[in-house]
């Protein structure tokens, strides 16, 4: 049963990318989200929330894995995290969805993922600049903040919200109409038809 998704956590992680996800993931009371890392260190992000992994890269149960999600940071323009790209061909390769931000896109990138299917980051050139192996460039669409393909999930550095509108339709989190629903709130500060009274007469309060 895949009921796990698992979050890749490591210092200088960025926190808010994967933040709107996170929340919807949890929100159901469906899933189990697990923070991983390559060790139990505590580690500390970009924000500097100190988070204690609960388990090791590889130690991932691919049988329960649902996805695997890897926030930016600037480790991966570094080149590092080797670890991080054997677990995404693992998890992809067992039939589960990985899903990246901004420079972890770098970590698909490296594993081959993004060669053959549509995909996004923060800026053309960014993942040819980083990943000399990388042969997707006629792939990269930078047209849109967040796109799934392949089994995969790619998203620039300002697609926060597109990338959880994404998580959520992959995850099959809520129906069509509350995820467009979803979407126009944390985007456009639109609320639904039904909560618009409401908000009016906040509003006008």
């Amino acid at each position: 049963m895949r009921d796990t998704v698992y979050f890749l956590a490591f210092d200088g992680f960025a926190d808010w990318h994967a933040a709107h996800a996170l929340c919807e993931i949890r929100r159901p009371g469906e899933w189990q989200l697990k923070t991983v890392g390559f060790s139990l260190q505590p580690v500390l992000s970009m924000g500097g929330l100190r988070v204690v992994p609960e388990l090791t890269l590889d130690r991932l149960d691919l049988q329960r894995a649902a996805m695997l999600i890897v926030p930016g940071g600037y480790l991966w323009e570094h080149g590092h995290g080797e670890e991080a790209v054997d677990a995404v061909r693992r998890v992809h390769a067992a039939g589960a969805p990985v899903a990246a931000v901004d420079s972890g896109v770098l970590v698909l990138a490296r594993a081959g993922l993004l060669d053959a299917c549509r995909h996004t980051g923060s800026w053309p050139g960014h993942i040819g600049a980083h990943v000399p192996g990388y042969a997707g460039a006629d792939q990269f669409d930078p047209t849109v903040l967040a796109v799934s393909d392949g089994g995969t999930i790619t998203a620039s550095q300002l697609g926060s919200v597109e990338f959880a509108r994404e998580v959520i339709r992959t995850l099959d989190l809520y129906n069509p109409s509350d995820r467009e629903h979803w979407y126009r709130l944390f985007k456009h500060a639109l609320p639904p038809p039904w909560c618009a009274g409401d908000a009016a007469t906040a509003v006008a309060a």
